[in-house]
């Protein structure tokens, strides 16, 4: 396309320049500028595109899309908002791909990740052709990528969308963030169904209230457009346990599918069972009812499995196909993901970093533990302080032994990170061990026969920030050779 067609939808533009050069890529960052692209500059947190217009222009921009008049050697392109700007020309320049597939996006605090991978299972299994994009990474089919964000940014949404179109994909599932909804990151992606899993305090360092982090998830229901179609129809899943739903139901236009256990739902689990080898229920649905034996443990995992079950049921798959999917999946990496080397106790590696996701992780333990309950834990630097003590509590108040330790401590003192966790369990007994290998070494060095060692926090991530520098650090690793040590 040539600069004045990758313009063309936008509104109230000022052109500055006459040229009309042949674009070739779309860049917002000027590392990643060469011969041929259009470099636009998005205000960040901590960054200013606007301050690379010259590195971009000398690594080969031929226009630029800014928000204040400039004057450089090649035409620039005024608008009142980039971001909004790069959504609108992201989606012409890649010919509108969320048009040509089913886009699924789950929001909600926790069980995102496990959701989206419920899905693409299912989904995969009626052979139909699966893209995902998530916490940990995204894909095209079999073909893994790394991922920076949960929910990227409009432009690289829209390439990665192109390129699963290009490779066949039917279904699309995305994990979408209350940030990447709040900053736009998702305008212009046609969702045909949007799933919510719950609501709990999070991210209140970014939205400072929970009003606004409710409203910024409503936004992927709202945004399911007010437009009724028989060949594209817009479905809302919805927990009908969390109150929530509620105020989404109001806040979309598009037909509705609820999920619970609690509640009377479309979508219900009966008769839970749970087992350290997994979990049973009767699952309800409106086109009939049948037992499940998964290996997923959890009643947190049962509602990720209804939400799953519901969304596939929206995109018009078999319920035989659907309970032979959720029997069959044996979990995924760092949620509840049991680290065994022969040992006589339990460990157990999983991403819970909220208070409510602990909880749930520690009281499912509690469960089936025959012995103690031994927890690990910590809080991210430069994030919601307000979640620390209550994380603190939650372990204190669900596990034998609490042991607070570092997470990833960014520019933070983990030191003040710990202070701040121990405010909520002021004259409750708990240990200290700052260095997180140390933490894991010594837990898993004085755990008994039967006892269940977590360590909560990191899941899958394969690494530790602290200060500015990223140091490999995977919590299973090392575990596994904590364990080993001492079984020598």
């Amino acid at each position: 396309m040539n600069l004045n067609q990758v313009i063309e939808p936008l509104l109230h533009v000022e052109k500055l320049g006459d040229e009309n050069p042949n674009i070739t890529s779309i860049e917002m960052d000027s590392r990643e500028v060469k011969n041929g692209s259009l470099f636009v500059c998005l205000k960040g947190f901590h960054v200013d595109g606007h301050d690379y217009i010259d590195e971009a222009i000398s690594n080969g921009a031929v226009a630029i899309l800014t928000e204040r008049t400039v004057n450089v050697s090649v035409p620039a392109i005024v608008v009142k908002d980039t971001s909004l700007a790069l959504a609108v020309i992201a989606n012409h320049f890649y010919h509108y791909p969320t048009n040509q597939l089913t886009l699924v996006g789950v929001t909600g605090t926790n069980g995102k990740t496990t959701t989206t991978h419920i899905i693409e299972q299912i989904v995969q299994n009626a052979k139909r052709n699966t893209g995902l994009i998530g916490t940990m990474y995204k894909k095209i089919g079999e073909v893994i990528y790394d991922t920076k964000n949960t929910t990227p940014e409009s432009l690289e949404l829209q390439k990665t969308f192109a390129q699963m179109v290009s490779n066949e994909v039917e279904v699309a599932i995305m994990e979408v963030s209350s940030h990447a909804l709040d900053l736009g990151r998702v305008r212009g992606s046609n969702f045909d169904i949007g799933v919510f899993t719950n609501l709990t305090p999070e991210h209140l360092d970014y939205h400072e209230t929970m009003e606004k982090y409710k409203q910024a998830k409503g936004l992927l229901f709202s945004q399911l457009g007010n437009r009724y179609d028989k060949e594209a129809r817009k479905v809302a899943v919805l927990n009908e346990d969390d109150p929530v739903s509620n105020e989404y139901k109001r806040m979309t236009a598009a037909q509705v599918i609820t999920y619970g256990i609690k509640q009377q739902s479309d979508v219900m689990a009966h008769s839970v069972s749970m087992k350290t080898s997994g979990t049973h229920f009767i699952l309800k649905t409106p086109i009939g009812s049948s037992p499940v034996s998964m290996k997923l443990v959890g009643l947190f995992s049962v509602y990720n499995v209804l939400a799953a079950v519901s969304t596939s049921l929206a995109l018009g798959i078999k319920l035989k196909t659907i309970v032979e999917s959720i029997e069959q999946i044996e979990g995924v990496p760092g949620r509840f993901e049991l680290v065994d080397v022969g040992q006589p106790f339990s460990v157990i590696v999983d991403y819970a970093h909220t208070a409510d996701s602990l909880k749930n992780v520690l009281k499912t333990i509690k469960e089936f533990a025959k012995g103690d309950v031994w927890c690990i834990v910590g809080c991210g630097g430069d994030r919601d302080r307000t979640k620390r003590p209550l994380m603190a509590k939650i372990a204190v108040d669900y596990a034998d032994y609490a042991i607070f330790t570092s997470d990833n401590p960014r520019s933070e003192d983990p030191n003040n990170i710990i202070k701040d966790m121990e405010a909520g369990v002021v004259g409750q007994e708990y240990s200290v061990v700052v260095d997180r290998k140390k933490a894991i070494e010594t837990t898993v060095q004085n755990a008994k026969k039967e006892d269940v060692v977590v360590i909560a926090g990191k899941g899958h991530e394969t690494y530790q920030i602290i200060g500015t520098t990223t140091y490999d650090f995977d919590d299973r690793i090392v575990a596994k050779e904590a364990i080993r040590r001492i079984m020598e």
